[in-house]
Protein backbone atom coordinates (compact mmCIF):
# COMPACT_ATOMS: atom_id res chain seq x y z
CA UNK A 1 0.00 0.00 0.00
CA UNK A 2 3.12 2.62 0.31
CA UNK A 3 4.59 1.85 -2.40
CA UNK A 4 1.19 2.30 -4.29
CA UNK A 5 0.54 5.91 -2.56
CA UNK A 6 3.77 6.67 -3.39
CA UNK A 7 3.36 5.70 -7.19
CA UNK A 8 0.44 7.83 -6.95
CA UNK A 9 1.81 10.55 -4.95
CA UNK A 10 4.55 11.02 -8.24
CA UNK A 11 1.76 11.21 -10.76
CA UNK A 12 -0.07 13.30 -8.90
CA UNK A 13 3.19 15.69 -8.74
CA UNK A 14 3.56 15.04 -12.54
CA UNK A 15 0.08 15.86 -12.93
CA UNK A 16 0.03 19.18 -10.69
CA UNK A 17 3.35 20.46 -12.43
CA UNK A 18 1.25 20.37 -15.76
CA UNK A 19 -1.42 21.99 -14.23
CA UNK A 20 0.93 25.09 -12.92
CA UNK A 21 2.46 25.27 -16.39
CA UNK A 22 -1.01 25.13 -18.07
CA UNK A 23 -1.34 28.84 -18.40
CA UNK A 24 1.65 29.25 -20.14
CA UNK A 25 -0.47 29.64 -23.59
CA UNK A 26 -2.59 32.04 -22.09
CA UNK A 27 0.68 34.36 -20.15
CA UNK A 28 2.32 34.43 -23.68
CA UNK A 29 -0.81 35.88 -25.37
CA UNK A 30 -1.00 38.39 -22.44
CA UNK A 31 3.01 39.39 -23.19
CA UNK A 32 2.42 39.27 -26.91
CA UNK A 33 -0.51 41.80 -27.27
CA UNK A 34 0.53 43.30 -24.03
CA UNK A 35 -2.79 43.52 -22.59
CA UNK A 36 -4.65 40.45 -20.22
CA UNK A 37 -7.65 41.73 -22.23
CA UNK A 38 -10.92 39.76 -20.67
CA UNK A 39 -8.69 37.46 -18.37
CA UNK A 40 -9.44 37.36 -14.47
CA UNK A 41 -6.45 37.50 -11.79
CA UNK A 42 -8.05 35.79 -8.77
CA UNK A 43 -7.39 31.91 -10.03
CA UNK A 44 -3.65 32.63 -9.85
CA UNK A 45 -4.15 34.56 -6.67
CA UNK A 46 -5.67 32.01 -4.72
CA UNK A 47 -3.39 29.56 -6.44
CA UNK A 48 -0.28 30.98 -5.39
CA UNK A 49 -2.13 31.33 -1.31
CA UNK A 50 -2.95 27.47 -2.10
CA UNK A 51 0.69 26.61 -2.93
CA UNK A 52 1.75 28.66 -0.50
CA UNK A 53 -0.11 27.22 2.58
CA UNK A 54 0.60 23.97 1.67
CA UNK A 55 4.35 24.00 1.10
CA UNK A 56 4.02 24.97 4.82
CA UNK A 57 2.24 21.76 5.52
CA UNK A 58 4.75 19.42 3.90
CA UNK A 59 7.04 21.04 5.71
CA UNK A 60 5.42 20.82 8.86
CA UNK A 61 3.88 17.03 8.57
CA UNK A 62 6.32 14.31 8.30
CA UNK A 63 6.57 12.36 5.17
CA UNK A 64 5.25 15.14 3.14
CA UNK A 65 7.93 15.80 1.44
CA UNK A 66 6.01 15.28 -2.13
CA UNK A 67 3.09 17.58 -1.09
CA UNK A 68 6.13 20.29 -0.14
CA UNK A 69 7.74 19.79 -3.67
CA UNK A 70 5.22 20.15 -6.20
CA UNK A 71 3.55 23.17 -3.98
CA UNK A 72 7.25 25.21 -3.72
CA UNK A 73 7.19 24.86 -7.43
CA UNK A 74 3.81 26.11 -8.03
CA UNK A 75 4.29 29.21 -5.46
CA UNK A 76 7.60 30.05 -8.15
CA UNK A 77 5.40 29.77 -11.36
CA UNK A 78 2.19 31.71 -10.05
CA UNK A 79 4.34 34.25 -8.68
CA UNK A 80 6.26 34.97 -12.04
CA UNK A 81 2.04 34.91 -13.41
CA UNK A 82 0.81 37.40 -11.34
CA UNK A 83 4.04 39.45 -11.98
CA UNK A 84 3.09 39.18 -15.17
CA UNK A 85 -0.54 40.44 -15.02
CA UNK A 86 0.52 43.40 -13.03
CA UNK A 87 3.15 44.38 -15.58
CA UNK A 88 0.26 44.18 -18.80
CA UNK A 89 -3.26 44.57 -17.22
CA UNK A 90 -5.17 48.29 -17.69
CA UNK A 91 -4.72 50.51 -14.47
CA UNK A 92 -8.35 49.12 -12.75
CA UNK A 93 -7.81 45.52 -12.84
CA UNK A 94 -3.91 46.15 -11.78
CA UNK A 95 -4.92 47.78 -9.00
CA UNK A 96 -7.65 45.26 -8.09
CA UNK A 97 -5.15 42.35 -8.47
CA UNK A 98 -2.50 44.70 -6.21
CA UNK A 99 -4.69 44.87 -3.36
CA UNK A 100 -5.72 40.79 -3.67
CA UNK A 101 -1.98 39.84 -3.76
CA UNK A 102 -1.46 41.97 -0.48
CA UNK A 103 -4.57 41.15 1.01
CA UNK A 104 -4.13 36.99 0.42
CA UNK A 105 -0.65 36.07 -0.50
CA UNK A 106 1.35 38.74 1.95
CA UNK A 107 -1.18 39.76 5.10
CA UNK A 108 -3.05 36.39 5.04
CA UNK A 109 -0.45 34.14 4.67
CA UNK A 110 1.50 35.89 6.65
CA UNK A 111 -0.89 35.88 9.85
CA UNK A 112 -1.30 32.18 9.23
CA UNK A 113 2.10 31.02 9.43
CA UNK A 114 2.49 33.28 12.05
CA UNK A 115 -0.40 32.16 14.01
CA UNK A 116 0.08 28.19 13.66
CA UNK A 117 3.74 28.05 14.29
CA UNK A 118 3.86 30.34 17.58
CA UNK A 119 0.74 29.53 19.34
CA UNK A 120 0.71 26.35 17.92
CA UNK A 121 2.57 22.55 18.42
CA UNK A 122 2.66 19.41 16.91
CA UNK A 123 -0.28 17.76 15.57
CA UNK A 124 -2.61 20.62 16.36
CA UNK A 125 -0.29 23.07 14.23
CA UNK A 126 -0.33 20.25 11.66
CA UNK A 127 -4.61 20.13 11.77
CA UNK A 128 -4.52 23.80 11.64
CA UNK A 129 -2.46 23.97 8.60
CA UNK A 130 -4.33 21.22 6.96
CA UNK A 131 -8.08 22.98 7.89
CA UNK A 132 -6.83 26.49 6.34
CA UNK A 133 -5.12 24.36 3.40
CA UNK A 134 -8.21 22.83 3.03
CA UNK A 135 -10.33 25.73 2.23
CA UNK A 136 -7.99 27.25 0.19
CA UNK A 137 -7.64 24.41 -1.96
CA UNK A 138 -11.88 24.70 -2.21
CA UNK A 139 -11.47 28.25 -3.05
CA UNK A 140 -8.84 27.61 -5.99
CA UNK A 141 -10.99 25.24 -7.35
CA UNK A 142 -13.72 27.56 -6.93
CA UNK A 143 -11.81 30.11 -8.28
CA UNK A 144 -12.70 29.65 -12.34
CA UNK A 145 -16.36 29.62 -11.37
CA UNK A 146 -16.61 33.62 -12.35
CA UNK A 147 -14.67 32.47 -16.08
CA UNK A 148 -17.55 29.86 -15.71
CA UNK A 149 -20.42 32.85 -15.51
CA UNK A 150 -18.66 34.79 -18.24
CA UNK A 151 -18.96 31.38 -20.61
CA UNK A 152 -22.67 30.74 -19.83
CA UNK A 153 -23.28 34.61 -20.38
CA UNK A 154 -21.38 34.75 -23.69
CA UNK A 155 -21.97 31.41 -24.31
CA UNK A 156 -18.00 31.47 -25.67
CA UNK A 157 -14.93 29.16 -23.95
CA UNK A 158 -12.54 31.89 -25.14
CA UNK A 159 -11.68 33.16 -21.80
CA UNK A 160 -11.75 29.58 -20.15
CA UNK A 161 -8.58 28.27 -21.04
CA UNK A 162 -9.25 24.33 -21.66
CA UNK A 163 -5.99 22.97 -20.54
CA UNK A 164 -6.09 24.37 -17.11
CA UNK A 165 -9.40 23.19 -16.52
CA UNK A 166 -8.46 19.72 -17.79
CA UNK A 167 -5.44 19.82 -15.75
CA UNK A 168 -7.53 20.83 -12.45
CA UNK A 169 -9.86 17.66 -13.52
CA UNK A 170 -6.94 15.46 -13.24
CA UNK A 171 -4.95 17.16 -10.29
CA UNK A 172 -8.36 16.67 -8.38
CA UNK A 173 -9.02 13.20 -9.33
CA UNK A 174 -5.18 11.93 -8.71
CA UNK A 175 -4.83 13.71 -5.25
CA UNK A 176 -8.12 12.61 -4.09
CA UNK A 177 -7.19 8.72 -4.69
CA UNK A 178 -3.81 9.67 -3.05
CA UNK A 179 -5.46 10.98 -0.24
CA UNK A 180 -7.52 8.05 0.24
CA UNK A 181 -4.40 5.77 0.36
CA UNK A 182 -2.83 7.66 2.53
CA UNK A 183 -5.98 8.23 4.87
CA UNK A 184 -5.19 12.09 4.48
CA UNK A 185 -9.00 14.05 4.71
CA UNK A 186 -7.28 17.34 4.33
CA UNK A 187 -6.29 16.08 1.02
CA UNK A 188 -9.07 14.36 0.11
CA UNK A 189 -12.22 17.14 0.47
CA UNK A 190 -10.78 19.80 -1.55
CA UNK A 191 -9.47 17.96 -4.27
CA UNK A 192 -12.66 15.56 -4.56
CA UNK A 193 -14.38 19.12 -4.34
CA UNK A 194 -11.86 20.16 -6.93
CA UNK A 195 -12.21 16.60 -9.17
CA UNK A 196 -16.39 17.66 -9.37
CA UNK A 197 -15.71 21.49 -10.15
CA UNK A 198 -13.07 20.60 -13.01
CA UNK A 199 -15.49 17.87 -14.38
CA UNK A 200 -18.36 20.99 -14.71
CA UNK A 201 -15.80 22.92 -16.50
CA UNK A 202 -14.83 20.19 -19.28
CA UNK A 203 -18.58 19.98 -19.41
CA UNK A 204 -19.03 23.62 -20.29
CA UNK A 205 -16.58 23.78 -22.52
CA UNK A 206 -18.06 20.44 -24.50
CA UNK A 207 -21.41 22.53 -24.53
CA UNK A 208 -19.86 26.48 -25.83
CA UNK A 209 -16.48 25.01 -27.62
CA UNK A 210 -16.27 26.16 -31.13
CA UNK A 211 -18.33 24.42 -33.87
CA UNK A 212 -16.25 23.25 -36.96
CA UNK A 213 -17.35 23.97 -40.03
CA UNK A 214 -18.27 21.60 -42.98
CA UNK A 215 -16.30 22.18 -46.43
CA UNK A 216 -17.70 23.79 -48.92
CA UNK A 217 -17.57 21.18 -51.21
CA UNK A 218 -19.75 18.72 -49.31
CA UNK A 219 -22.43 21.07 -48.34
CA UNK A 220 -25.14 20.11 -51.14
CA UNK A 221 -24.01 16.55 -50.35
CA UNK A 222 -22.29 14.85 -53.32
CA UNK A 223 -18.33 15.34 -54.24
CA UNK A 224 -17.65 18.22 -56.64
CA UNK A 225 -15.95 15.94 -58.71
CA UNK A 226 -19.09 14.19 -60.17
CA UNK A 227 -21.06 17.97 -60.14
CA UNK A 228 -18.17 19.08 -62.82
CA UNK A 229 -19.07 15.97 -65.11
CA UNK A 230 -19.61 17.18 -68.78
CA UNK A 231 -23.01 16.28 -70.04
CA UNK A 232 -23.86 15.05 -73.94
CA UNK A 233 -26.31 17.70 -75.48
CA UNK A 234 -28.78 16.25 -78.65
CA UNK A 235 -26.81 17.35 -81.05
CA UNK A 236 -23.76 15.57 -80.08
CA UNK A 237 -26.23 12.50 -79.72
CA UNK A 238 -27.02 13.34 -83.13
CA UNK A 239 -23.72 13.50 -84.77
CA UNK A 240 -22.27 10.59 -83.07
CA UNK A 241 -24.84 8.61 -84.89
CA UNK A 242 -24.16 9.82 -88.33
CA UNK A 243 -20.66 9.24 -88.12
CA UNK A 244 -21.35 5.61 -87.03
CA UNK A 245 -23.72 4.68 -90.11
CA UNK A 246 -21.51 6.40 -92.26
CA UNK A 247 -19.08 3.73 -90.86
CA UNK A 248 -21.29 0.52 -91.77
Amino acid sequence: MEALSFFVGVVGNIISVLMFLSPVGTFWRIVKNKSTEEFESLPYICTLLNSSLWTYYGITKPGSYLVATVNGFGVVVEIIYISLFLIFAPPKMKGKTAILVGILDVGFLAAAVLVTHLALHGDLRIDAIGFLGAGLNIIMYGSPLAAMKTVVATKSVEYMPFLLSFFMFLNGGVWTLYAVLVQDWFLGVPNGTGFVLGTIQLVLYAIYRPAKHVSGDLEDGWPQSEQLLPSSSPEDNKNEEWSISRQK
